[in-house]
């Protein structure tokens, strides 16, 4: 599998980049795998090398706009996202995909299939965020949209005169995750994991900040329940996540074409239980009618 990014200039002069890994007997529909907050598409970057579903799929991981090598300070938002998919798309020969997001990835993957549904065939939201089933912390940042979106907005204005703070390092997710995983195994070392993963100050050394806070502006737009999208849709949530209501996210994503699986992790299962999360989306993905899973 070739790590060199694939970049396409869209019609504003953004660039939107994504690495593809070919089939070895094509068959099935592509996997669009969609990041998180502050995060790129080396999040997937494992589960691409390992799963046996590259097989028969196309795995598509994408940096969205404004981040990974799709870095920019100009405005990024979830319509802007679901256009550069849908080009993605165009260019691989995917005529629908099988759409796979991370939290706020979760999010940008659900509104794609509500604005594209031709464009997808089955979805695997993995820690999605639904505003109704919001607590704590989270709630009170859901509340602050107003002002994070006023914060963007002088961000990138600032920026548009050339205040920033120029090239910001990469940000590897897969090697980030296997020195958490050695570091793992006290309670210790599960608090240093979860301040670090959730660190705000960690993140923006990757993530222009005009990116950070549009991303949690994007985060907290109100997403479709998966129940009106009419396709298959498999949720894997996070046992110790404590930004949302359990019963309340059960409740969002109830619907008759819905599995919920539930992940014995905090907010990062593809971080913490790799294989399982492996697991479950193969599962899931085989057992899809067939021509759903065509291309």
């Amino acid at each position: 599998m070739s790590d060199c990014p694939v970049r396409l200039v869209r019609p504003d002069g953004a660039t939107a980049a994504y690495r593809v890994c070919s089939p070895l007997a094509p068959g099935g529909a592509p996997l669009l795998l969609i990041h998180g907050l502050a995060s790129n598409g080396s999040r997937f970057a494992e589960f691409a090398e390992r799963t046996t579903l590259a097989e028969r799929h196309a795995l598509i991981r994408v940096d969205l706009r404004g981040h990974g090598d799709a870095v920019t300070r100009r405005r990024i938002g979830i319509d802007l996202w679901c256009d550069d998919l849908a080009a993605v798309l165009d260019v691989e020969g995917g005529a629908a995909a099988i759409v796979v997001g991370h939290s706020l990835g979760a999010q940008v993957a659900l509104h794609f299939v509500r604005r594209r549904p031709r464009r997808s065939v089955a979805l695997v939201l993995i820690d999605p965020v639904f505003r109704s089933a919001l607590h704590g912390r989270w709630l009170r940042l859901a509340q602050a949209v107003p002002l994070l979106r006023l914060a963007a907005r002088l961000a990138r204005a600032l920026n548009a005169l050339g205040l920033d703070r120029g090239a910001l390092p990469p940000l590897d997710l897969r090697a980030l995750d296997a020195v958490a995983r050695r570091a793992l195994g006290s309670p210790a070392a599960e608090r240093a994991f979860i301040a670090r993963y959730s660190s705000m100050r960690a993140d923006l050394r990757h993530v222009p900040l005009a990116v950070y806070l549009q991303d949690l502006v994007e985060m907290f737009v109100p997403a479709p329940p998966p129940a009106t999208l009419g396709v298959p849709t498999l949720a894997l949530l996070s046992s110790g996540a404590t930004f949302a209501d359990a019963a309340a996210m059960r409740a969002a994503l109830a619907g008759p074409q819905v599995t919920v699986q539930t992940i014995d992790c905090q907010h990062w299962p593809l971080t913490e239980r790799p294989d399982e999360v492996q697991q479950a989306i193969e599962r899931w993905c085989e057992a899809l009618p067939a021509a759903r899973a065509q291309r």
